[in-house]
């Protein structure tokens, strides 16, 4: 949002811009986090093949742990990708709407990601509380706990939340011919 567009708007939108701009900076450190995970996941990988295929010495831990960063890279991409505006969409008839129409489509659904977020933040802490009342671990040699990548999903589905909120503030923005 321009300045002069916060000082007409008063407290109210300004504290809403406030909010966009502290979630979109959390959703770009996570993201720029989780984008970070690739190398740690090939070096991971690069281990695992010296120590088995050099060293004749497998470890049993390296692909799973490679499959948690991997769970985790999704789950930290999702703030970022809806900040960035790169979801998937149906551009076929999107792209020829104006700019106050692509908002008026994306108000009205984004509604309807923010149940689904919803729905899975819910089944999430679920998740999490039977996790950690059971001290959920994976069955395998390295018999890792899950309670930390539940976790995780948890509180990447509450920043996802808040970057849904923060979309539907930007499109009313828009609608208003302002900019957030």
């Amino acid at each position: 949002m321009n300045v002069e567009g916060v000082k007409q708007s008063g407290g109210g939108w300004r504290l809403i811009a406030a909010y966009v701009r502290v979630t979109d900076k959390l959703s770009d450190y996570v993201g720029y986090l989780a984008a970070s995970l690739i190398f740690a996941m090939g070096g991971v990988l690069m281990f695992d093949a010296v120590t088995r295929n050099l060293i004749k010495m497998p470890v049993h831990w390296a692909v799973e742990l490679t499959q948690f960063m991997l769970a985790a890279y999704y789950f930290m991409g999702g703030p970022f990708t809806l900040k960035n505006n790169e979801h998937v969409r149906m551009d076929l008839w999107y792209s020829t709407l104006s700019e106050r129409g692509k908002a008026k489509m994306d108000l009205a659904t984004v509604w309807c990601l923010i149940f689904y977020l919803g729905v899975l933040l819910a089944g999430s802490i679920s998740s999490l509380q039977y996790a950690i009342a059971t001290n959920e671990k994976r069955f395998s040699i390295w018999n890792p706990s899950v309670i930390p990548i539940k976790a995780l999903l948890t509180v990447c589905l509450v920043l996802m939340l808040m970057q849904a909120f923060a979309l539907v503030f930007k499109h009313i923005a828009t609608l208003r011919g302002e900019k957030l």
